[in-house]
């Protein structure tokens, strides 16, 4: 599974990882998240995230 950064903050989501403090199971794809999520650490959606190379 492909991890994603942040465009804003530089936050990296990693599915291995998942995202457990807002309810995110590791092992949750980037596509798998709810439309609704954040980024935890500036609040940004998923829509200001790229594919990490």
């Amino acid at each position: 599974m492909d991890k994603y950064i942040c465009t804003v903050c530089d936050y990296v989501y990693d599915p291995e990882l998942g995202d457990p403090e807002n309810g995110i199971e590791p092992g949750t794809s980037f596509e798998d998240l709810p439309e609704d999520w954040v980024c935890p650490l500036c609040g940004v959606g998923k829509e200001e995230f790229e594919k990490a190379s």
